[in-house]
């Protein structure tokens, strides 16, 4: 039982999916400073590169635990004010920047991992029911574009918050130095501005955007009716999981090897280039090392700023090619991208291979939801896009929990490395895509 709106769904102008969308550059502008920064704040606190992946479990576990939750949660609420996903975006949105103004105060290793774990978990909050959000707003033809304009926003906040901590230095004299902390300041006050962008973004979404209203008019009386607690909740999200529609298992198959891929690349590629291109040090030669990863985080600027503009395309792409050829074209060029990164001595050639990896993270934050939501029931699409999920937080669980012993026993802790066998991950993850995945034909 739920608040579904079973009506006919009007076409939205494009300014009303702008706002839809427009909190999710709120929240890729924080999970990108996360993102970015987090393997180095780990390293200034102490860390050694093969504990990197086990201080990253915070992330996959709350998003294991928390996203289903709050999609079950979300499926069943109405708030005559803020709606159904939206009242989960408010509360998310003022924990996560509560979280980003603390992190980087961290001292020692232990406090940073226990902040990821708060974050992460506020983060998902937000996060997961946007997804269900423009499946509920949108009917099956606009929904590409929906998906697309969230892309579009997630490479953009990306590309901000990539070149932010450099920009900082150069444009506003902010030092590097760590002075009396263990975190240098332009890192520090870009959390301090990511906090404070990732509320207002959200916020915005939340006042300047609408909903449908539940079709049955007796919803309240049948959701507590069928209310049966806790355990009816997980009842519920499990049967979801043991009937999951065919193809979202095949999808689920394709994003369960993408995302490794992803991951090594976040764990690796920033530290990757400050130690083993420009030769810096996290704990001797700090200065080096902070303008190594400085460099890294404007290439990963670029690959979103590719993500932001291939957005645009990927309508055109999907009307020529079909939504399953799209996907598989864009995961086959990323992981070209990532396995080139090992064989680049010259810095600049950084910026055309992370280009490659950002026409594939457009298709990746956008394809597979675009046809998952074709073939899941609209009273179920908060459970499902959670579900969804745990193929995206299970590879990250199962790389912080190995890859550590295989970064030191095999790889010997070369993180340029780890980030060309991410790559690897991506292509197979390209004709795996191209192999299993079904597209109806219109």
């Amino acid at each position: 039982m739920s608040t579904t709106y079973t009506g006919v769904k009007h076409s939205l102008s494009f300014w009303q999916i702008w706002n839809m969308c427009f909190g999710f550059f709120g929240i890729q502008f924080g999970w990108s400073l996360q993102m970015g920064n987090m393997s180095a704040i780990y390293e200034y606190l102490g860390a050694s590169p093969e504990q990197i992946p086990g201080l990253w479990l915070a992330a996959p576990m709350t998003g294991l635990l928390v996203q289903p939750i709050i999609g079950y949660l979300s499926d069943r609420t109405w708030h005559p004010r803020l709606g159904r996903r939206r009242p989960f975006f408010l509360v998310g949105a003022i924990l996560s920047s509560l979280a980003l103004f603390i992190m980087p105060n961290a001292s020692v290793i232990w406090m940073a991992a226990g902040m990821l774990w708060i974050l992460d978990s506020s983060i998902n909050i937000t996060m997961e029911p946007f997804r269900a959000f423009v499946a509920d707003n949108l009917d099956e033809q606009q929904r590409p574009y929906g998906f697309a304009m969230q892309s579009m926003f997630i490479g953009l906040a990306s590309f901000i918050a990539g070149y932010l901590p450099q920009k900082l230095v150069e444009w506003f004299g902010v030092s590097r130095d760590k002075a009396g902390g263990a975190i240098p300041q332009n890192i520090m006050l870009s959390f301090y501005i990511g906090g404070f962008v990732f509320l207002v973004a959200v916020l915005y979404t939340v006042f300047r955007s609408n909903e449908y209203p539940p079709s049955d008019l007796n919803w309240r009386e049948k959701v507590k009716e069928s209310n049966k607690g806790f355990g009816g909740g997980i009842k519920e999200i499990t049967s979801s999981i043991l009937q999951m529609p065919a193809q979202m298992k095949r999808l689920a198959l394709v994003n369960f090897l993408t995302w490794p891929g992803l991951f090594l690349m976040w764990f690796y590629y920033s530290t990757g280039v400050a130690a083993e291109i420009f030769g810096g040090d996290a704990k001797g030669n700090s200065e080096l090392y902070t303008r190594g990863l400085e460099y890294a985080n404007t290439t990963s600027a670029i690959l979103n700023l590719v993500t932001f503009a291939f957005s645009f395309s990927l309508p055109f792409w999907v009307k020529k090619m079909g939504k399953k050829y799209t996907h598989t074209a864009c995961l086959l060029l990323g992981g070209l991208g990532l396995i080139a990164v090992n064989h680049i001595h010259e810095p600049a050639y950084l910026y055309i291979a992370m280009g490659l990896v950002g026409i594939a993270w457009a298709s990746i934050l956008s394809m597979p939801y675009s046809m998952l939501a074709g073939c899941l029931p609209a009273e179920k699409m908060g459970i499902y896009m959670g579900v969804f999920n745990f193929f995206i937080v299970l590879p990250e669980i199962i790389a912080s929990l190995f890859f550590g012993k295989i970064m030191n026993n095999f790889l010997h802790n070369d993180r340029l490395l780890a980030v060309q066998v991410g790559g690897c991950m991506l292509c197979v993850a390209a004709l795996v895509c191209a192999l299993v995945v079904k597209e109806k034909k219109d």
